[in-house]
């Protein structure tokens, strides 16, 4: 698998300024060990009832800002990890879904930074961080039936050559491109603004390949930093 190098439209920096993301692809293997995203799971949800990271809360307040400047209410909806660590707040634990979908949220809520993990085998062309026009179409779920919907004129979104893989930035996939253990073609997408360290932004970066390399020995995997300015 080549490495997955994402296109960031050039408005997104009058949006989010300093907007940086690490760009994880994965070839992945066999799950030989997927007790490895149980324990990081707990272990996460303990360092948010912890109240760790100690920049995490600015963290969050700056992406309610970003989401303000696209016309999106910042708690309606709120940033995906945002929405994760209020649950883990009020839960004291998330419930499994999948084993690698456990590991990127364990990384998403102990990092306090939004993770999209995505079948890259599903995607038709480039990903693509942009704005949308309102035409384009996003597949989803409604009443327990497949459906189609589209963005707002303005909303950030990811998206291929098929149609939005993510609606208002990162806040819901689409049905198309959802991950969970049996992809063979892996791709994550950590997304960050300068009020994360970008030590922190790597060390996010290194947590998720070391989970995903015991998780499933054999993998190969590759890291891209990408930035908005540049």
């Amino acid at each position: 698998m080549s490495p997955v190098l994402p296109v960031i439209d050039p408005r997104i920096a009058e949006i989010a300024p300093g907007f940086r993301a690490l760009s994880i692809s994965v070839a992945a293997a066999p799950i030989t060990n997927p007790e490895v995203a149980a324990d990081e799971l707990r272990n996460a949800c303990k360092s948010v009832c912890a109240g760790s990271p100690q920049w995490g809360e600015p963290h969050l307040v700056a992406w309610a800002e970003t989401f303000r400047r696209f016309g999106a209410k910042p708690q309606r909806p709120p940033c995906s990890v945002d929405a994760l660590r209020k649950r883990v707040a009020r839960d004291g634990n998330l419930p499994s879904i999948d084993p690698v979908v456990d590991l990127y949220n364990a990384i998403s809520i102990k990092f306090a930074i939004p993770v999209g993990g995505e079948n890259y085998a599903a995607y038709v062309g480039a990903p693509r961080l942009t704005i949308a026009d309102g035409t384009e179409l996003f597949d989803t779920i409604k009443e327990g039936a497949p459906a189609n919907e589209s963005p707002e004129k303005g909303e950030v979104i990811w998206r291929d050559d098929l149609g939005v893989t993510c609606r208002r930035w990162n806040w819901r996939q689409g049905v198309r491109t959802r991950l969970d253990a049996t992809a063979e073609q892996m791709w994550f997408i950590l997304e960050s603004l300068p009020e994360m360290p970008l030590e922190a932004l790597q060390a996010a970066g290194s947590a998720l390949i070391s989970g995903l390399q015991q998780m499933m020995p054999g993998a190969k995997i590759d890291q891209q930093l990408v930035e908005v300015d540049h």
